[in-house]
């Protein structure tokens, strides 16, 4: 059976599309996806998305902000307590306030600082920075 990572997919296409320079990019919709962008949308990674559909299939139209320097889904999506997402950081960030590890936690998807605030952990999604 061929299986498909929609979500590391629509990460490659927005890496591929910021790497040269474009204004907006289509990847799948998703789910996981668009919360993803929401994330990064909150912390100015990307302008904004819309959702629009093509056939059958729904698509997103990201507007990018020209802001990533790196971005990659983490995998496998390893679990983390709150006390261990520093360790996380220093391996998938290139420094301390530089950058932003994506946690799928039970409130929702949050950035490595707000899981800290909160005092959770979750399942490690992507890196951005």
């Amino acid at each position: 059976m061929f299986m498909v990572d929609r979500v590391a997919d629509a990460i490659n296409v927005i890496k591929t599309h910021e790497h040269v320079g474009r204004e907006e990019c289509v990847v799948d919709s998703t789910n996981l996806t668009k919360a993803i962008l929401d994330v990064m949308k909150r912390e100015s990674y990307v302008k904004g998305y819309e959702e629009f559909t093509e056939g059958k299939a729904r698509k997103l139209r990201v507007q990018l902000s020209n802001k990533i320097n790196d971005i990659g889904v983490i995998k496998p999506r390893h679990a983390v307590k709150a006390n261990e997402i520093q360790g996380y950081e220093m391996q998938y960030i290139p420094s301390r306030d530089f950058g932003m590890l994506i946690i799928s936690t039970s409130q929702g998807l949050l950035t490595n600082k707000e899981a800290k605030v909160k005092d959770i952990g979750g399942r490690l999604v992507a890196y951005v920075y």
